[in-house]
C-alpha cells in the first residue's frame, strides 16, 4: 500500500508515521523544506525513545524511517494508493489542492482529508470523480491516540468508504463512523467542555485552575478543559469552534467566547507560545485552585449535562449510533466514561431537571434540552441499561 501525506505538520507527520509503522510505503510532502527536516528529526527522536523503551528494535527503526519518502512536489503522489491532506482548515485552499491532487493521482486513488470540521462534500465539489473523496479525521498525536473517525461525503462510494475503513482498521486503529455535519462526532459534542468552562469563568463563577480542578478531581477528566485548550492551542480550538458555529447557522449552543478570542488575538495560544490560560515560562508561578468541592460540583454537573444534552442529540440528528458516540468521546479525547453510558448512570431524569433549570435561568436556546432526552424521560428509557 502507497499512502501519500500532505502537510509536515504535527498531524501529518504523526499519520506518516502511523502508515509506516504499518509497513506502507509513505510519501510526506509538504511545499516548506522546513517542515519536512523538521518532520523527519522529530520522527527521528520519537522512534529513539521507542527503541529504548523496548517497543521497537533498532531494525524496525530503520525499516519504519526508510519507508517514508520527503518531498516538496505534491506530483511525487502520483503511484499513491491514497492521500490524506492535513493542511491548513481553509476550504478554498482545500478546494485547490484537492483539485490538483485529482489532476496528479490515478483514477483508483482514495482522496482524503483529515479536516476536523469542514464539510466533505464541499471538499469533493471540486473533483470531477467525487466518489473517492472522505473523511479520515486522526486525533492529535496521530501515534498515540486510538479514534480515527470516518466522514463519508453524499458522493462517497461505498468502495471508496470499504477501502478506507478497511485501511485505517488495519492499523490497529479505532473507527467510528460519522454524518458529514459540522464538527463530525467529537469536535461538536466536546464543544460545551470548553464553551462551557469559558461561560462560567466570565461568570465570574471560578477560575480557570479552579475550574480544571473540577473537572479533573471530581469529574475523573484527564485534562481540565483550560489546559488541554493551552495544549489544543487556542487558535486552533477557537477556530474550530467559529466554524462549527457558523456552519450550525449561528446555532447559540456553540456560540465562540470573547475570552478565548481575545487570548488568541494576544498571541498567548498556549503551550507553543509560552502563555495560554496559564504560564508555561521557566519558574513561573503555579496558581493553586479553589478546592471548594460544593462550587467544584456545581461546575462539574453544569458542563457535564451539557455534554451529555449534546451527545444525546448528536444521536437524535443520526450523526452516530450510541455505541459510536460513546466510542468516539472515550478514544478521541479521553473521557473518563461514554457521555451517554454517563447519562444512565446519572438518570436521564436528572439530566433534564438541570438543564431545565439552566434554560428557566438563562432563557437561552444554548441550554436546551435536546427532544430525544424528553422523549425518553417520558417514557423511563435509557441508552443501554
Amino acid at each position: 500500500m502507497k499512502v501519500g501525506v500532505l502537510g509536515a505538520g504535527t498531524m501529518g507527520a504523526g499519520i506518516a508515521q502511523v502508515a509506516a509503522q504499518n509497513e506502507c510505503e509513505v510519501v510526506l510532502v509538504d511545499l516548506n523544506q522546513e517542515m519536512l527536516t523538521k518532520a523527519e528529526n522529530s520522527l527521528d527522536k520519537i522512534l529513539g525513545r521507542l527503541v529504548e523503551k523496548g517497543v521497537v528494535s533498532d531494525d524496525e527503526k530503520i525499516n519504519i524511517q526508510g519507508r517514508i519518502t520527503y518531498s516538496t512536489d505534491i506530483k511525487d503522489f502520483k503511484s499513491s494508493n491514497i492521500v490524506i491532506e492535513a493542511i491548513v482548515e481553509k476550504i478554498e485552499v482545500k478546494h485547490s489542492v484537492f483539485a490538483n491532487l485529482e489532476s496528479i493521482v490515478s483514477d483508483d486513488c482514495i482522496l482524503a482529508s483529515n479536516t476536523s470540521s469542514l464539510s466533505i462534500a464541499s471538499i469533493g465539489s471540486v473533483l470531477k470523480n467525487a466518489s473517492r473523496v472522505i473523511g479520515i479525521h486522526f486525533f492529535n498525536p496521530a501515534p498515540l491516540m486510538p479514534l480515527v473517525e470516518i466522514i463519508p461525503a453524499v458522493q462517497t462510494s461505498d468502495v471508496t468508504l470499504n477501502n478506507a475503513k478497511n485501511l485505517i482498521d488495519s492499523w490497529k486503529k479505532v473507527t467510528v463512523l460519522c454524518k458529514d455535519t459540522p464538527g463530525f462526532i467529537v469536535n461538536r459534542v466536546a464543544r460545551p467542555f470548553y464553551g462551557e468552562a469559558l461561560r462560567i469563568y466570565e461568570e465570574g463563577v471560578a477560575d480557570f485552575v479552579t475550574i480544571d480542578w473540577a473537572m479533573t478531581e471530581l469529574g475523573g477528566f484527564r485534562m481540565g478543559p483550560f489546559t488541554l485548550m493551552d495544549y489544543i492551542g487556542n487558535d486552533v480550538n477557537y477556530t474550530v469552534t467559529e466554524t462549527v458555529f457558523a456552519a450550525f447557522y449561528y446555532d447559540p449552543r456553540y456560540k465562540p467566547s470573547f475570552t478565548q478570542k481575545r487570548h488568541s488575538e494576544a498571541g498567548y495560544l498556549g503551550r507553543k507560545s509560552g502563555r495560554g490560560y496559564f504560564n508555561y515560562a521557566e519558574g513561573a508561578v503555579q496558581l493553586m485552585p479553589n478546592e471548594d468541592k460544593v462550587v467544584g460540583q456545581q461546575i462539574l454537573d453544569r458542563i457535564l449535562v451539557m455534554l451529555i444534552n449534546e451527545a444525546i442529540d448528536a444521536l437524535f440528528l443520526n450523526i452516530g449510533t450510541k455505541e459510536a458516540i460513546d466510542l468516539a468521546m472515550t478514544k478521541g479525547v479521553n473521557y473518563p466514561k461514554g457521555l451517554l453510558s454517563w447519562a444512565d448512570e446519572l438518570g436521564l431524569e436528572n439530566v433534564l431537571s438541570k438543564l431545565e433549570v439552566l434554560f428557566a435561568e438563562y432563557g437561552e436556546d444554548r441550554y436546551r434540552p435536546s427532544p430525544l432526552l424528553r422523549r425518553m424521560v417520558a417514557k423511563k428509557e435509557s441508552f443501554f441499561n
